[in-house]
């Protein structure tokens, strides 16, 4: 297992791939976490009482890691597979480890280095980004509280999270353009539009808690969407939004080992 892992975490490493995608995910999450304190903290007149302010707002925009970011570990998580049957290496890999268990076990935990890499640059930028403005402009940063150091620290875990989901979902779709379109359509569109649906209705706004996205929202401790006043929904609790990412992960893994990893590859 160990000479497993260190092939699986080189892979990760030997590409261009993952550092293109960590300045992708810097640029764009220092836009959002600028734009975000500037546009949170405008004196408003018509702010009514579902405005957030204080360490609320800060902590929700410093959790903006999540939602905003996901994507991108999420598709470098979905490479480490997709691109082994894209440049038909799979089989040369199988060769090295045949047992397939162990060979997704191993991609699986090679992710967490990277996805802690991804989960401190993305934190530290918005909070870099977005500190300042909240001091300047807002009631304050917040930075010395203790449930904003919470929500900081679990940005960073969710993230690694995600890239291992990443391995899962690729593990699954293992055709490379398909994996990617799926991702996309899912964090950009599908996700985010039911998240703000089936809040709408009592008899499915429990049920937008279970997502993925709300689930790392609940592991952060705070939630842009859970906090805003016309889509706000009730997080689950941080252990169980834990164990509800950790379920989607292993449920992908399981179905992508009954079924990718079942058939010969040639």
């Amino acid at each position: 297992m160990k000479s497993a892992l260190l092939a699986e975490y080189r892979k990760f490493t030997s590409t261009r791939m993952w550092w293109i995608l960590l300045i992708g995910l810097i640029a764009y999450l220092g836009f959002v976490g600028l734009a975000m304190a500037f546009s949170m903290t405008v004196d408003n007149d018509d702010a009514d009482a579902t405005t957030l302010t204080g360490a609320a707002l800060a902590r929700s925009i410093y959790a903006l890691v999540s939602p905003i970011g996901y994507v991108f570990p999420l598709v470098i998580g979905s490479l480490a597979v997709t691109a082994e049957f894209r440049h038909k290496t799979i089989t040369a890999t199988l060769l090295v480890e045949p047992r397939r268990s162990v060979l997704l076990g191993a991609k699986l935990l090679a992710g967490i280095p990277m996805g802690l890499v991804y989960g401190v640059a993305a934190t530290a930028t918005v909070v870099l980004t977005a500190a300042p403005v909240l001091a300047w402009r807002g009631d304050g940063a917040f930075l010395g509280e203790t449930e904003t150091i919470k929500v900081i620290v679990f940005s960073v875990i969710v993230m690694a999270l995600w890239l291992m989901m990443g391995v899962s979902i690729g593990s699954v779709l293992s055709n490379q353009v398909a994996a990617i379109i799926v991702l996309l359509a899912f964090t950009q569109f599908v996700e985010p539009i039911a998240r703000v649906a089936l809040a709408q209705f009592d008899a499915t706004e429990s049920v937008a808690k279970f997502l993925p996205g709300a689930s790392a929202d609940a592991l952060i401790g705070s939630s842009f969407y859970a906090n805003t006043g016309g889509t706000a929904i009730e997080l689950l609790s941080r252990p169980a939004g834990a164990a509800m990412m950790i379920a989607y992960i292993v449920v992908l893994a399981v179905i992508g080992r009954v079924t990718t990893f079942k058939k010969d590859i040639g």
